[in-house]
């Protein structure tokens, strides 16, 4: 008999967020899983780890044939966690989210569910963090279960390339026109900080702002795509090497 392949699922939302049920719901089909995620949202936490405070894990039990556990670590500390302390062996594959919110162009940097993928990435597991163009807590996730077929049976079927994991972003219609494997665009967070005073008189901040496209008249972007209803799949590199300027082959005398 074939065992199933081993499934880890992780979230930057946390446990009860909609979006991981949904994915929980569209991968069951495709092997035996096991979710470990927060206890509450860790979003914006990039590849945070926690290393100056204990980390906790609770067994949530089994519903439905899913194993759960619960944290109050990050989403790379979920990753963790689970290879190191909850399953027997590595899993054949990570998948993370259904972020609720956009993680197109530079956002890729800043989010906790393409944290968890990218450490799946470093260490060997292929990775898929999906996320949906809406940030409400009730959205329908409807289009969410085909896109999800889709690329994790092309992944299942053809593989990732070593250090690569997906970034795959959803937009919030009630029609997705297609798939698009596409580049990573150009943009930026303009960003504002609202201030404010506490009851005692301190002062302090609420992080603000907005996304702007640097590349409106683009037409091959995550940003395009997802525009114009597509959703949008970029194969991000570990690697961080700039193979531009390595050309230049400085080399620099002390």
């Amino acid at each position: 008999m074939i065992n199933k392949p081993l499934i880890l699922i992780t979230n930057d939302d946390g446990i009860h967020a909609k979006g991981i049920a949904c994915l929980v719901e569209a991968m069951k089909e495709y092997g035996d899983l096991v979710v470990v995620s927060a206890d509450e949202s860790h979003s914006g936490m990039s590849h945070a780890i926690t290393v100056k405070k204990p980390l906790y894990l609770k067994d949530m039990g089994e519903k439905d044939g899913v194993r759960y556990y619960m944290t109050n670590g990050t989403p790379v500390d979920c990753v963790k966690l689970a290879l190191h302390t909850v399953l027997h062996r590595y899993p054949d594959y990570i998948v993370s989210g259904i972020n609720h919110g956009s993680n197109s162009s530079t956002s890729v940097h800043y989010s906790g569910t393409l944290g968890a993928a990218r450490e799946g990435a470093l260490n060997g597991i292929p990775a898929i963090g999906f996320s949906l163009l809406s940030y409400e807590s009730d959205a329908d996730f409807t289009e969410c279960h085909k896109i999800i077929k889709v690329v994790f049976e092309d992944v299942l079927k053809n593989g990732l390339a070593p250090d690569v994991y997906l970034n795959v972003n959803i937009p919030y219609t009630d029609k997705v026109k297609g798939i698009k494997y596409c580049r990573q665009g150009k943009g930026k967070w303009v960003e504002d900080f609202i201030e404010r005073t506490d009851p005692r008189g301190r002062q302090y901040f609420w992080l603000t702002g907005h996304f702007e496209n640097l590349e409106p008249e683009a037409t091959d972007t995550d940003e395009y795509y997802l525009d114009n209803d597509y959703a949008s799949v970029v194969p991000c590199s570990i690697d961080a090497t700039d193979s531009v300027s390595l050309k230049e082959n400085k080399n620099y005398e002390l």
